[in-house]
């Protein structure tokens, strides 16, 4: 029996599973992403999978492989994550600090490129040749795949559709110091930031009795989106109706990848999406008409939840492992 290593790794968690080919999970761990170091993530992926293998038992000759599905923006070249919003750090090695240590092939992926793989393989993308995966989580990423083939780019940070830009007159400034980009508005980190923008204009005569403020104490700059998807779910109007306006904009971002890559099946994941269905779901499906050019995907949430990024690295092995026999 041959196994794999996958990772998933975010700017806030770190995932690690070991599966076997067919991605059937032996154990899975988590841990908070550490970012004591430039080299201290390298560590930390390398101490959780040695910890998978004592636990089940498996020496780390019979593992095929190790991908790292990461948050971006990546540089592949030096088989790393180039810094940016998500990490502290100019450049964070991964390939080749892991390699040495484990002795065992790495692979390096955009965490959103890797999801769309394991969709492909493992979820409900199976013999689907165009295809798209969205999450909608504290950013927001885009992983695609075009007739059959999966989109990686020169520096493997194709698809990074959350920066697409859906204000134009720029009203919020995303993570990565742009202006009017999807994310800035509508991933779990910054749906705050529209509403506290809406509050204003709105005005707090009007607004003040909405259950956002009641939620919300003692002050609105401790706003979450929690907050916001709870009062929804409590009928507070203004707080659907908010959601409705985000839920457009996610429709505007939606029909863009739509619209360039054409794809048969768009599968969304993510924290947002994943613990607030209805609510971000239907306003997408609502409002995508008024803004797609071609013939619509079917859009569902994906059948691999928050596993997907994990699905998508033991994926890449797999098919890196069929590749060389």
């Amino acid at each position: 029996m041959r196994y794999a290593i996958g990772v998933d790794l975010g700017a806030t968690k770190v995932r690690v599973a070991l599966a076997d080919i067919e991605c059937r999970f032996l154990w899975k761990t988590k841990e908070e992403t550490s970012k004591q170091s430039e080299g201290a993530i390298a560590d930390q992926i390398v101490r959780m999978s040695r910890s998978l293998c004592q636990l089940a038992g498996i020496g780390m000759g019979k593992v095929q492989g190790l991908c790292i599905a990461s948050a971006g923006p990546l540089d592949l070249r030096r088989g790393g994550i180039a810094g940016g919003a998500n990490f502290p750090f100019k450049f964070i090695p991964l390939e080749k600090p892991v390699h040495d240590v484990l002795k065992v092939p790495v692979r390096l992926l955009n965490d959103c490129t890797a999801s769309v793989l394991g969709e492909h393989v493992f979820g409900a993308g199976k013999n689907i040749e165009n295809m798209v995966y969205i999450t909608l989580s504290t950013g927001i990423g885009g992983g695609a795949i075009v007739d059959g083939h999966l989109l990686i780019g020169k520096d493997g940070n194709a698809v990074e559709i959350g920066h697409l830009t859906i204000d134009l007159a720029g009203r919020l400034k995303c993570g990565c110091g742009k202006r009017g980009h999807w994310e800035a508005y509508c991933s779990g980190r910054n749906i705050p930031n529209y509403v506290r923008l809406r509050l204003s204009e709105i005005g707090e005569e009007k607004a003040g009795g909405s259950l956002i403020y009641k939620l919300s104490e003692p002050e609105l700059s401790k706003l979450s989106s929690e907050v916001i998807f709870a009062a929804a779910r409590r009928g507070d109007g203004l707080a659907l109706k908010l959601l409705d306006e985000l839920g457009r904009l996610n429709a505007i971002g939606f029909a863009s990848v739509a619209n360039a890559f054409d794809p048969e099946l768009i599968t969304v994941g993510g924290t947002v999406a994943l613990k607030n269905v209805r609510l971000v779901m239907a306003p997408i499906r609502k409002y995508i008409e008024d803004y797609i050019v071609c013939r619509p995907p079917k859009i569902m949430i994906t059948p691999l939840g928050e596993d997907i990024g994990l699905y998508g690295a033991i994926a890449a092995v797999k098919l890196d492992r069929e590749r060389r026999r």
